[in-house]
């Protein structure tokens, strides 16, 4: 089993990536509003001009969804498929990125 975090700099791509993960039986996700540590910086500290002018140059991107599930290994490249054409791929700036840790216990559920 694997812990899959995604984490989706482009929001408005939410619903049709949980319509998509349903389509396929895969259910279980856990979604937080998430924040990068750079916009976080940039509004508690003058850290510097450059981390101004990045903000300006990104006004839209403030913040981002955060979906974490228990997975099993075989649906890794099912969840990546999916991300990656509904966002337009993750190769992008500023679209999202994915990565897995392994799981070595889990208790109150079922993962399929």
């Amino acid at each position: 089993m694997q812990l899959m975090f995604i984490v989706l700099n482009k929001i408005e791509c939410l619903e049709e990536i949980l319509e998509k993960l349903g389509e396929t039986n895969i259910y279980g996700a856990t979604i937080l509003e998430s924040k990068g540590m750079a916009h976080s910086l940039s509004e508690f500290s003058d850290l510097s001009f450059m981390m101004s002018l990045r903000m300006l140059l990104d006004p839209g991107h403030k913040e981002s969804r955060t979906i974490f599930m228990v997975i099993n290994e075989d649906q890794i490249p099912t969840i990546s498929k999916i991300v990656n054409e509904v966002t337009g791929g993750l190769d992008q700036p500023d679209s999202g990125i994915i990565f897995t840790v392994p799981v070595g216990y889990t208790e109150g559920f079922k993962v399929d």
